[in-house]
Order: structure tokens, then C-alpha cells, then sequence
């Protein structure tokens, strides 16, 4: 589905604005491209070494003099994230910077596994063939399922699914149904900690968003692609390059402190390097940054909406170790393995099935490098929640037993945003009580319906949209998914939920 950019010009008139991006992720980059293309003079300011945010990579030296690229981790790319891909286009239309994964394999403890590689693409039936090929349903389940609680599912609507659903947790709204636990594990909670949260957290609207995003909202399935190399050589350089030649600056190592309301109009960004005044700005910040940036910022809104920043939540740490491995693992070991049941332990990836770096020390070394997630832990002792990873990984992939790791890297973050219960109506929306200050990231509340990388890079683009508006200049188009199912018969059967 297509949303127009507002109407008029192609440009500016006369002198063109000058936008202060705080924040160069994907929204902060996002909305840079989408002004600075219009012609805004745009400056982008980054607090780490690098673009990339959450998805940034900064270089290592492994304990065997290698030189490798460490972040955090995995990302699939899906095909649903038209406005990310799009972004991604202007420096590679054939977006060869990534690479399509053949299969996305879950597999529970206890037996049960889950593909994607042959499943039918149109709603429902890829998801009706889902669960039948999973073996996570048996016909005794069947009958238990609650039928008419369960028909909420066909028919996703956004904001309507927020009303309905947001104040019941993803726990018991799956409880309500009456799924198995394996079809549960398999077939929803990959998706409630892929929002790095407990489902007892989790806002149920969230996990039937990603319900209709990916199974019933839209037929491009559930595989993905990742990025061929690490996320500076493959996403971050050359979209600083775009940026540079559509005269923006980026200023990376740069915090900003504070933004203040100048009484003639505009703002002013203070950071280290001196004070700069502009015309609005785009507040492209994670959670912890937003709120600290909006309580130093004490012009900034109304009180309610000052208040609504200072809520904000993050969602439970989460774990990222990667292992550089003396020995490979088994051949036939996909690049990328979804996991439950085997504690903490959410996923493996093997990199250099896809990534070139790895691929590289994989060659020249006969090894492997590994990368094991564990999503909203919720122990203390971090040290003995890696050591529990690494030997969770020995239980999902016997040959890395007592493999010789050459190095390894554990890192925690806990700067994701918690969608929690009740959360959606306080949750910041882009537009703010001061037309200049706009927001993005995908901590934002968006009427469209995308979650996760996706919405971050629609809402940059909507907050780029909303200050063109204000100058008469024409916006950008997205795309999404249907804001409702799209089908007829699943929608006419939901109505009777």
C-alpha cells in the first residue's frame, strides 16, 4: 500500500532550511536523506565514532592479530521493509549489498521445528501450512484451540488493533486462545523476543501487528536477506557518501547536549563543538537518549508531552556473544537458526555462511564464527549467563564442544524500547507540540502498520514528511502492508471475534 508525500513543490523556493538530525541510525539517516534530497541543508549529529546506531560496527583485533568488525549482531532484512529497502536503494538499486538466506529453520527442544523455505506465500495458507508442516499442532490441540478468540488474528487493523488489544499482555492473549506451547514457541513468541521483551511484557497489540505483517498482512513470506558485509562497508559508508553528495554534513563523536527555542524563531543544538542554529529538528535518539536529551532541553514541548518522554521504558538487557572457532561447525548448519526451549539461549548464526569477513577467517583459519542471542535475560551475573549461552550452544551443536575458541566477544545492551502493556497511548507520536521538533525511531508511535527496523526508517521518513509540509515542499511516498487483512473472507470471519 502506498501513503503519497504531501503535496507541493519539488524544492525550495528560496533559501532552504537548515534541519539539525540528532541521531544517526537508520530514522536519523532516514530523515537526513529525505531532506537533504529536497534541498534542506542538513547536519546530522552522531554521538558514536560512526553512523549506524543500533545496527553500527566498529573494528576489533582478535587475540590471533586478526582484524574483524564487531556489533550487535544479526538483523534480517525482510522483505516486507519496503521504506528500509528503499532507503538502501539510493546507493545500490539492485540492492546488492545483501544476500537472500535460503531457509529461516526454527527447531524446539523438544523436537518440534519450524521452515519457512517451502511455505506458501498467500494468506492464510502460508500460515495455515506453517503450522501443519511444523508438527507443533496434533488434532487433539486442535479442538482445544478457542476458535472465535482466535479469529482476531485475520482481520489487523491499525490503530484499531492498539484499542483493542494494547491492554492485554502477548501472555495472555496467547493464553486465551489456548495454543500449544510449542505451536506458541514457534509460531508467536519468536516474535514477541524479537522486541527483546518477556510475552508477560509485551503489549498483545504488538504481537498481532507482526502477525499481520508477516503472515496475513502480506505474501512476501518470512525469509530475508542480510548484508553480504559488515554494516559499515555494506550499509553506513555509503550512505554517508549519499548524504555528502547531497551537500549534508555528518558530524559523528558528536553528542548534543541540549536544544533551545530561540525567541525569533528556530532552535538552537549545543554540543561540544559550539552551538548551532536551525530551523527545526529531527530528534532520531534511543530511548535513554531521548529521554536524557529532553530532560536537558527544558523548552522543549508542553508538559505532557515531556512527561510522555519521560516514561519511556526499555525493554529487559540482552546478550550478544560471538566466537571465533578453531574448528567449523557441521556443514549443513544453516546461517541462521531461530531457537526455544534450550533456556536462554534465542538464536544462532554461523557468519560466514553470509558475511565476507567472516567468510575470510573461516578460509584462511578452517574455523568458524559463531554468534548466539539470548533476548530479555533477566539473570544478574552476566558471567555465568555467558558461560550458560556457550554451553546451550554445545547442546544445539554438539561438534562446537570442546572446539578451541580463538576469541570471543560478549555484549550486553539494554537500550531497546519496551512496548509494554497499556503503553500505545502514551507512546510518542512524530509530530510534537512544537511543529519544529519532530520525531523518529522505532520507539515511535506510527499509525501505519511496521514494526522493528521498518519503523524506524518510516517514521524518519514521516518526520522528514511532516517539516517539508510545513515549508510547501513535496514529501516522500511510503509504502507498507495493507492496514487491514487482505482478505475479504478472513476479514468477514473476524468480525465475528
Amino acid at each position: 500500500m502506498a501513503v503519497p508525500g504531501v503535496d507541493g513543490r519539488p524544492g525550495f523556493a528560496g533559501d532552504p532550511p537548515v534541519v539539525g538530525v540528532v541521531g544517526g541510525g537508520i530514522a536519523g539517516v532516514a530523515a537526513a536523506t529525505v531532506l537533504a534530497e529536497r534541498g534542506a541543508r542538513v547536519v546530522v549529529y552522531e554521538r558514536q565514532a560512526c553512523l549506524g546506531g543500533r545496527l553500527a560496527g566498529w573494528p576489533v583485533r582478535l587475540a590471533d592479530g586478526s582484524r574483524a568488525t564487531m556489533s550487535r549482531g544479526f538483523h534480517a532484512f525482510f522483505r516486507q521493509y519496503y521504506n528500509l529497502r528503499g532507503l538502501l536503494r539510493r546507493v545500490d538499486d539492485t540492492l546488492g549489498m545483501l544476500t537472500p538466506l535460503p531457509d529461516y529453520p526454527l527447531r524446539h527442544r523438544d523436537g518440534w521445528c519450524g521452515s519457512f523455505r517451502d511455505v506458501p506465500r498467500t494468506p492464510p495458507w502460508n500460515a495455515v501450512a506453517f503450522v501443519a508442516r511444523s508438527g507443533a499442532f496434533t488434532w487433539r490441540d486442535v479442538t482445544r484451540v478457542r476458535a472465535r478468540t482466535a479469529l482476531s488474528l485475520l482481520d489487523v487493523r491499525v490503530p484499531r488493533v492498539y484499542r483493542r488489544f494494547d491492554a492485554t499482555s502477548a501472555q495472555d492473549y496467547l493464553d486465551a486462545i489456548g495454543f500449544p506451547p510449542a505451536a506458541r514457541h514457534l509460531a508467536f513468541e519468536v516474535f514477541s523476543r524479537s522486541f527483546f521483551a518477556d510475552p508477560a511484557e509485551l503489549s498483545a497489540a504488538e504481537l498481532l501487528l507482526m502477525f499481520h505483517i508477516y503472515f496475513l498482512g502480506s505474501s512476501e513470506g518470512l525469509l530475508f536477506d542480510v548484508p553480504r558485509q559488515p554494516y559499515p562497508e555494506a550499509l553506513w559508508e555509503p550512505l554517508a557518501r549519499h548524504l555528502a553528495r547531497h551537500g549534508a554534513e555528518v558530524r559523528t563523536s558528536t553528542p548534543v547536549r541540549e536544544v533551545r527555542p530561540r525567541a525569533g524563531g528556530g532552535l538552537t543544538v549545543a554540543s561540544p563543538g559550539g552551538d548551532d542554529d536551525v530551523d527545526a529538528v529531527v530528534l532520531a535518539l534511543d530511548t535513554a537518549g531521548l529521554r536524557a536529551l529532553v530532560r536537558n532541553s527544558p523548552g522543549l514541548g508542553d508538559a505532557p508531552w515531556r512527561e510522555s518522554i519521560d516514561r519511556l521504558r526499555t525493554a529487559s538487557p540482552f546478550l550478544v556473544s560471538r566466537l571465533w572457532l578453531r574448528r567449523p561447525v557441521a556443514a549443513d548448519r544453516p546461517g541462521f537458526l531461530g531457537t526455544s526451549g534450550y533456556g536462554s539461549l534465542d538464536n544462532v548464526s554461523v557468519l560466514e555462511r553470509w558475511d565476507g569477513e567472516a567468510a575470510r577467517w573461516a578460509a584462511r583459519t578452517g574455523g568458524s564464527v559463531v554468534e548466539l542471542h539470548a533476548y530479555a535475560v533477566t539473570g544478574t551475573d552476566r558471567r555465568s549467563e555467558q558461560q550458560r549461552l556457550l554451553a546451550q550452544l554445545g547442546e544445539v551443536y554438539p561438534e562446537t564442544r570442546g572446539a578451541e575458541v580463538v576469541d570471543v566477544r560478549h555484549l550486553w545492551r539494554a537500550d531497546c524500547p519496551l512496548f509494554d502493556v497499556g503503553g500505545y497511548a502514551r507512546r510518542p507520536g512524530v509530530r510534537t507540540p512544537d511543529p519544529r521538533v519532530v520525531l523518529a525511531g522505532d520507539l515511535v508511535s506510527s499509525r501505519l502498520p511496521v514494526a522493528l527496523m521498518e519503523r524506524a526508517a518510516t517514521t524518519g521518513i514521516e518526520a522528514a514528511n511532516a517539516l517539508l509540509e510545513r515549508w510547501g515542499v513535496r514529501g516522500h511516498t511510503l509504502w507498507t502492508v495493507p492496514v487491514a487483512g487482505r482478505s475479504a473472507a478472513l476479514r468477514a470471519l473476524a468480525a465475528l471475534a
